[in-house]
């Protein structure tokens, strides 16, 4: 195995890995959420404001494994 096949295996790897807890992440985020709107829809603008704040934050995990695997391709 050469040094540019292992770079580009540790890339797929780090961006394999880095998507799938987000992807799980917000998933689980968007059916709690919608399970709250049905138990209390008056609270609809405060659930709706703490989903895309947690969607956000569990997405900024996923940008940073892209970094990581953009780092490991090309240095």
């Amino acid at each position: 195995m050469t040094v540019d096949v292992a770079k580009l295996l540790g890339a797929a790897i780090a961006i394999a890995v880095g998507a799938i807890g987000p992807g799980l992440a917000i998933g689980l985020i968007g059916s709690k959420a919608v399970e709250a709107l049905g138990r209390n829809p008056e609270a609809e603008s405060s659930i709706r404001t703490t989903m895309i704040l947690a969607a956000a934050f569990a997405e900024s995990v996923a940008i940073f494994a892209l970094v990581i695997a953009l780092i490991l391709k090309f240095t």
